[in-house]
């Protein structure tokens, strides 16, 4: 096997693993419908975060120092604090189409974001991907009585833009030398459940009461579709290009659409599942060229006993889930 086809197998096996965190994301629509008390989104959105992020810290036991304090909070932001908000409002204030279509200009705004910051401009490819992606987003789950509301529609743009920065940003930091994904991880999530707590305690009041149900839906919200799940996607950005990551998360609203199908009872027509062939068309597209690369680490050392392996074995020290 020659060194550009063992490359291309590492890419595709990279890719394969980290869609698995948006495809787990695809449940969360199912599991907040079914299990989690109504009208709750950021309280919904703190127990995603924050008491996963604590779990993560204090079994890895690393914490940010140096300029990477200043990284790991805007990073926590980015991903968490922000972006979990806005989606919830966006899904609130709009069908459920209509917010999933303006999530899915996620890979557009990624590719702005490099432009920008990182001069990396876009080839024509890239562009006609997500074109591509949102389009067959839009045939799965847009519905021609779909309602617009100002607010909603840029909640959902502005939720999409602060993903797609965070994985740009992501990407082109890499972690600390010595730093490994769960403590990455850890960083950010508890970075963005601290911007959470004050806005949910404000606009929510107190948390509800919960049943048996909703505590087994946050768990597995908490566990699976974000301790793990990140930790998948931080892990992929550390390897490959963060605006061919980005297009996996066309994968989520797919993923949404077939679980509602197989659990909920919800139809699922030919137009549908074309869309679905389109958007997953987008997302190949979108890998086309890109080769895997090695982990990037930009800063200085934490200390000389961090691995970057075994965290959870290692109490002594914090590390963080997302790269």
């Amino acid at each position: 096997m020659t060194r550009t086809a063992a490359a291309r197998g590492s890419t595709a096996a990279i890719l394969a693993i980290t869609g698995l965190a948006p495809l787990v994301w695809g449940t969360t629509y199912a599991v907040t419908s079914e299990f989690l008390p109504p009208e709750r989104p950021i309280f919904t959105a703190l127990m995603r975060a924050l008491p996963a992020g604590l779990v993560l810290l204090g079994a890895t036991r690393v914490l940010p120092r140096g300029r990477w304090i200043g990284r790991a909070a805007l990073l926590g932001v980015l991903n968490i604090g922000a972006f979990f908000p806005l989606l919830f409002l966006a899904a609130y204030r709009l069908p459920g189409g209509v917010a999933a279509v303006l999530g899915s200009a996620a890979p557009l705004f990624a590719l702005g974001f490099a432009a920008v910051l990182l001069r990396m401009r876009p080839s024509g490819r890239k562009l006609l991907a997500g074109a591509i992606g949102m389009l067959g987003v839009a045939l799965v789950v847009l519905r021609a009585n779909a309602a617009l509301d100002t607010i909603g529609v840029l909640a959902g743009l502005a939720g999409a833009a602060s993903m797609a920065a965070g994985t740009v940003l992501t990407g082109h930091w890499g972690r600390p030398e010595g730093v490994g994904p769960l403590a990455f991880t850890s960083w950010q999530l508890t970075a963005g459940g601290v911007v959470l707590l004050p806005l949910a305690l404000i606009a929510e009041g107190a948390p509800p009461a919960l049943d048996a149900s909703a505590i087994g839906g946050y768990l597995y919200l908490g566990v699976l579709g974000t301790a793990a799940a990140y930790a998948l996607w931080f892990r992929g950005l550390a390897r490959v290009p963060a605006t061919s990551v980005a297009f996996l998360g066309l994968l989520s609203p797919l993923s949404a659409a077939v679980i509602g199908w197989l659990a909920l009872g919800q139809s699922l027509t030919p137009l549908q599942v074309l869309g679905m062939a389109i958007a997953l068309g987008g997302t190949v597209l979108g890998q086309v060229g890109d080769r895997a690369q090695p982990p990037s680490e930009h800063s200085e050392p934490l200390s000389p006993s961090v691995t970057d392996a075994p965290e959870l074995a290692a109490p002594r020290q914090l590390s963080t889930i997302e790269e």
